[in-house]
């Protein structure tokens, strides 16, 4: 029996969860990942509400689904983020307010913390997610970024994530920060950065997504060898490079879906993630949890794409070998 593949439902948020459960359940997925937006998993009536928990679950036992983590991307990224009108597209109005950035970044802090409870009480120890960043567009360093800028973002990181980490820690509840392009950690070093920055607590971990990787040419087995007791869930997602010359990998301001970008994402298995060797390495590091489609193609139909995924990732999921294959061999006495 193979790792159980869910759906991570926030791609899918335009739906209600019934909707969505009843056809990832028609797929055949083991169970979905809820995402903290649309009505899927909805932080504040989790502690508000009696009986909003037991709501979630009855419509996931009805379909016969699990649930091993709920995630808050949304609210995450609002954390370290210098505030600009894009978060008010992405968040509710309740963390919104009247935009003052320091107030919303107040009110989101305070959302990660309650996140954290609300996953204890949903029974879930994973919250997965992002954390913005106040350094991310100075990675191409002109005017001249010294070390000492980015340092100070670190600091900052740390600062504000600290005192959420430590309310994870106390409600036995781990955050999984999706290492991605625009947070404070995007590839190895960065992610080692981030660590040191917040003294390797122990309720930081990653959610690795090979996807991110391939576009930066970064060997997505690297990631995992690098930080193995870090890995606590995983996202079955793919990305191709489209580089012809012309076009640019920094995708030249480019819409995800136009064919002009250097890069862009597919549904999993028609890009450049090679999923033999991340299973390989996955079954080194003892990694037994989920694996979850996070399906995204602009030029695919998500209903044709996403059970295509899923029988992708179970035909190359496999268990490592219990025996030596050469023991076969060994002289009898």
């Amino acid at each position: 029996m193979g790792r159980p593949v869910t759906l991570f439902t926030g791609q899918w948020a335009d739906l209600p969860l019934e909707v969505l459960a009843q056809k990832a359940s028609a797929w055949g997925f083991d169970g979905l990942e809820l995402a903290c937006w649309g009505d899927h998993f909805e932080v504040d009536k989790a502690l508000s509400q009696d009986g909003y928990v037991q709501s979630r679950w009855d419509i996931l036992n009805k379909y016969n689904l699990k649930c091993f983590a709920i995630s808050s991307h949304l609210v995450g990224q609002c954390i370290c983020d210098p505030i600009d009108k894009r978060h008010q597209r992405i968040l509710p109005p309740r963390l919104w307010g009247e935009g003052d950035p320091d107030k919303v970044r107040e009110r989101c802090i305070q959302e990660m913390k309650d996140t954290a409870k609300a996953a204890k009480l949903f029974g879930v120890n994973i919250v997965n997610g992002f954390t913005g960043s106040s350094v991310w567009g100075m990675f191409y360093f002109f005017p001249p970024t010294s070390q000492a800028d980015i340092d100070e973002g670190y600091k900052e990181f740390a600062a504000r994530w600290l005192p959420i980490l430590d309310e994870f820690q106390k409600q036995g509840v781990r955050f999984g920060l999706e290492v991605h392009p625009t947070e404070i950690a995007y590839d190895i070093y960065t992610a080692r950065r981030a660590l040191e920055a917040v003294n390797w607590h122990p309720a930081f971990c990653f959610n690795f997504d090979p996807s991110h990787f391939v576009h930066q040419f970064i060997n997505p087995v690297f990631f995992l060898e690098e930080f193995p007791d870090r890995i606590i869930h995983v996202h079955v997602k793919d990305s191709r490079v489209q580089l012809n010359g012309r076009n640019s990998i920094l995708s030249s301001h480019l819409d995800f879906g136009d064919p002009r970008r250097g890069w862009d994402f597919v549904s999993p298995g028609r890009g450049d993630v090679k999923w033999d060797p991340i299973i390989r390495a996955l079954n080194r590091i003892g990694y037994q949890g989920p694996l979850s489609v996070e399906w995204e193609d602009t030029g695919m139909d998500r209903e044709w794409g996403a059970p295509e995924a899923l029988a992708m990732i179970r035909k190359q999921d496999f268990a490592a070998s219990a025996v030596a294959f050469d023991a076969a061999f060994a002289a009898k006495k």
